[in-house]
């Protein structure tokens, strides 16, 4: 690996708000650190670690749900908005933890999740007591058809009909996830009323953005329309979801309108954040409809790179292309890893070539345009820890086991110290395996070798942070065949050309033309003229 640190430091125009082109870092809190040796992360590790996040370099950390919730889908299951469960601690470690935060001058961000809720949320006993209470239309229920099959063929994303029938309301109820989550009726403006009042708390408290969960699963079709079949793809399919065209389901137009109202609220606290999750058929049109303008969201977070099985010039370019600098479009967010998709590194690479790639991708993903978001012990190049079927935690790969990958083996915990038990993330039993070769990438061990991943990472993101092309600029592709890409980030009169070779083998340099200018940074070998495998060089241009 060779680096060089020459930059010039461009400092923040007035006008850029500080998330854009910001990096988050995502921490799933049950797996960051343990704090009370029960073998769950929690609020106040997150806290201990903080300097270690600011060290980083990253602008604001994305916390997921650490909400009251009995965990069936570990905290996407909300049963009090305004709570912490006790696993993670109490709302005052919360407030310890937002104290800290910003004084390190990290913002924070969480996770909202306004589709459904947990069945044991006091909204959904409520609703479903009787079809007359004031909370009987908070939840989408609806009669069953003439011969008590569900009233529509609507399937859910975990396997089996969206349809659970209710013997108290004499009805069933609607859920795209698992039974356990039933649907709210975000149509309703009472819903929309108390779910801005989740908000409005949390931002109280000094929260600086959202991210908000499968926001496009927020509406469903009144009429309860069937959906038509999907064609045939020629993949595999794992799930009777993946058998539909999911046109009704999911996806109302309406949804823009409780987005116009979420927006509303945020301005009213200032510079706040705003983030949609969004997947799909529709994906793209979902995104720019939700991010449309400026009185929508700031940003939304596809699933272009979480699921690639493949990480290609063609990929990168078309995700880039698909989000121009236009009038009135939106702002991408991107991550290569989260707590849903596999560990990149585990896709993309084989185990040989994964030291050079990690430190190839580190650099792509700070080259990119837009928001980018790096995933717990992404920094320690990670990778996918395979979960024996007794071990696993996640409903989805148990309902669809062997066929659907574990999210498991992506949430196991964090290693602190390479030398301690359970790496340093608990005094107890960790909930899930950590895993030998992750172990072996532990923090403290790559802390004292300047050469090592996590350092390389920081050295990127100071790079991106202090130079505004990176930050902010346009992105221009100059050159992208099968092996390799070359793009130009420029703003103003500052221009940076980023050039990568996707390949394990050394390739020619592609015909650009002639760069004038510096290498602010190179890794696996990589200068100008030279490309060797997973090569890649950031050359700032002479004005």
């Amino acid at each position: 690996m060779n680096r060089m640190s020459r930059f010039e430091t461009v400092p923040e125009t007035a006008t850029l708000p500080w998330w854009k082109g910001a990096a988050i870092y995502q921490v799933y809190p049950r797996s960051f650190l343990d704090a009370n040796g029960d073998g769950i992360g929690d609020l106040p590790g997150v806290t201990q670690r903080l300097d270690y996040i600011a060290a980083l370099g990253v602008d604001a950390l994305w916390i997921s749900p650490f909400f009251t919730s009995p965990m069936k889908d570990f905290g996407y299951d909300v049963a009090d908005y305004c709570g912490v469960d006790p696993i993670f601690g109490t709302l005052a470690d919360f407030d310890a933890l937002i104290a800290r935060a910003h004084q390190l001058g990290l913002k924070v961000l969480i996770d909202q999740v306004y589709a459904h809720t947990s069945d044991q949320h006091a909204w959904f006993a409520a609703s479903r007591q009787s079809r007359g209470g004031d909370k009987a239309d908070w939840y989408v229920w609806a009669d069953p058809k003439i011969d008590g099959s569900p009233p529509s063929n609507w399937q859910s994303v975990f396997g089996g009909p969206a349809w659970t029938w209710d013997a108290r309301r004499g009805q069933y109820y609607l859920h795209n996830f698992l039974p356990e989550q039933p649907q709210l009726n975000c149509h309703l403006p009472a819903v929309q009323d108390a779910l801005l009042d989740a908000a409005r708390f949390w931002l109280d408290r000094g929260v600086d953005g959202f991210r908000l969960d499968a926001l496009n699963f927020a509406m469903h079709d009144p009429a309860l329309t069937d959906n038509p079949p999907a064609p045939d793809d020629g993949k595999v399919r794992t799930r009777p979801f993946d058998f539909q065209q999911r046109l009704y389901n999911q996806s109302h137009p309406d949804i823009t309108r409780l987005i116009e109202r979420i927006r509303l609220l945020c301005d009213g606290y200032g510079a706040v954040f705003t983030m949609a999750e969004v997947g799909g058929l529709q994906a793209l049109a979902e995104m720019h409809s939700f991010t449309e303008g400026s009185n929508r969201l700031n940003s939304a977070y596809g699933f272009d790179f979480l699921y690639a099985e493949r990480l290609t010039p063609a990929l990168v370019a078309t995700a880039q292309a698909n989000w121009p600098e236009t009038e009135g479009c939106g702002w991408p967010s991107w991550a290569f890893e989260n707590h849903d998709a596999p560990r990149a590194l585990s896709r993309w690479c084989a185990p040989d070539q994964q030291e050079a790639f990690a430190r190839f991708k580190a650099m792509l993903l700070c080259a990119l345009r837009g928001n980018i978001i790096l995933y717990q012990g992404e920094e320690l190049g990670l990778t996918q820890v395979e979960i024996p079927f007794e071990q696993l935690q996640d409903p989805e790969a148990i309902a669809n086991w062997p066929l659907t990958l574990s999210r498991d083996g992506a949430r196991t915990p964090q290693p602190w110290t390479a030398q301690a038990e359970s790496g340093g993330f608990t005094h107890g039993k960790p909930w899930l395996p950590l895993g030998e070769a992750n172990m072996a990438k532990a923090a403290d061990r790559q802390e004292a070798d300047p050469a090592s991943l996590l350092n390389l990472t920081r050295h990127l993101l100071a790079l991106r942070r202090g130079h505004q092309a990176l930050r902010a600029g346009s992105f221009e592709v100059l050159h992208a065949d099968d092996f390799s890409l070359a793009v130009r980030r420029r703003i103003n009169n500052l221009s940076v050309v980023c050039l990568f070779n996707f390949t394990g083998d050394a390739i020619a340099w592609p015909d650009i033309g002639a760069v004038n200018g510096h290498v602010l940074t190179a890794v696996n070998g990589a200068k100008i003229g030279t490309l060797p495998p997973f090569g890649a060089v950031l050359i700032e241009e002479k004005a």
